[in-house]
């Protein structure tokens, strides 16, 4: 969820065909859709999850999202100990269907990996922080915002209203980018040699 900024539901629903990992040890995944609980009552073939599209989008729609070497790493590794559905799903509960929002919710183990000053602040609170922590990395980072919305598919909109504090922060970074462009380009202008 942290690498890829993926929903509960695009985890849920992800199989091993929409993992691409590569031989620069970077990868991409190739998401396609999402799995919410429904109840019975509420599908027509009375299963009590159901597979919806992307986030507003197509139900034929994929979202390619770049991984980095930490999450390629520990795919097979997770493979390996885990295995896969017989549908090709990465998690599964014990019976080998849907895991439930409330079960990975329960099961959230962050005492294990946080010091307990990180505990003590919220960090981490629920699985779906861990989306909001990689977008919020990916803009402390001083990745172009419009690629960070393409990438965690969500407007650009939604990008501005939800995470305008990274934005200022990266502000300075931008305006230093953009003044080293323009003395570069004042310096060829004036036939100078590039600097460095």
């Amino acid at each position: 969820m942290y690498h890829a900024v993926m929903r509960p539901a695009e985890v849920i629903h992800l199989r091993l065909e929409r993992c691409h990992p590569s031989e620069t040890g970077r990868g991409v995944l190739n998401l396609s859709g999402g799995v919410v609980p429904a109840g019975k009552e509420w599908t027509d073939d009375g299963a009590v999850h159901e597979v919806h599209s992307l986030w507003r989008r197509a139900a034929v729609t994929t979202r390619p999202v770049p991984i980095p070497p930490p999450f390629v790493g520990v795919l097979p590794a997770h493979i390996e100990r885990f295995g896969v559905a017989p549908d090709g799903r990465l998690f599964r509960n014990q019976a080998g269907v849907y895991v439930d929002p409330s079960a990975y919710g329960a099961t959230w183990a962050r005492e294990y990996v946080l010091t307990r000053m990180e505990l003590s602040t919220g960090l981490a609170e629920r699985p779906y922080n861990l989306r909001h922590a990689g977008i919020s990395f990916w803009l402390y980072s001083g990745v172009d915002p419009a690629e960070c919305a393409r990438r965690a598919g969500q407007s650009i909109e939604a990008l501005f209203c939800h995470y305008v504090k990274f934005l200022d922060g990266v502000r300075e970074q931008a305006n230093r980018l953009i003044e080293q462009s323009m003395e570069e380009s004042d310096r060829v202008s004036r036939g100078e040699a590039p600097a460095g």
